[in-house]
């Protein structure tokens, strides 16, 4: 992992399968902005509350002319299972390699009740048309975040 990705950094190219069967890349959404966010697991409450969140505002964000990709380590099937059971219309990308999330810094070390082990750190970036790395929230709590990063990409030319 090379130095910790800042605001105003480009934004690492990527390759991704996803959850259409066919694969994503950065370039995809060129010329266009993107929240790109990270999560832990398809599934689980904290994880399918910020999907379900930042669905619901699909619309406003479509209005705002920005798309949005979630990445997590989990399987191309069990996204398909995950946005078929909640009914998202966002795109997932799979990263079972881990490659992309450690490129993007959010793969790191985690504790739990004293024991130690490797997960991904919730974080979103806000990229914008240029390819740059707007703005981004790491550790991010659920709660509120999607309407925070809508605000920001609005005010994102």
């Amino acid at each position: 992992m090379s130095k910790k990705l800042e605001a105003g950094d480009t934004a690492p190219e990527f390759h991704l399968p996803d959850d259409r069967g066919g694969t994503l890349s950065l370039a995809d959404f060129a010329g266009k902005k993107l929240v790109l966010y990270f999560y832990p697991k398809d599934d689980t409450s904290g994880c399918t509350k910020e999907a379900i969140d930042l669905n619901g505002l699909k619309g406003d964000f479509d209005k705002a002319g920005t798309n949005i990709l979630g990445v997590s380590p989990d399987s191309v099937a069990s996204h398909v299972k995950f946005k078929t059971k909640h009914k998202l219309d966002l795109a997932l990308g799979s990263d079972e390699t881990k490659a992309m999330l450690e490129t993007y810094g959010v793969w790191v070390e985690k504790s739990m009740y004293g024991r130690k082990y490797m997960g991904v750190e919730r974080t979103t970036f806000l990229i914008g048309p240029d390819g740059k790395i707007a703005k981004i929230w790491r550790k991010v709590k659920v709660p509120g975040h999607a309407e925070a990063v809508l605000e920001a990409a609005r005010a994102l030319a």
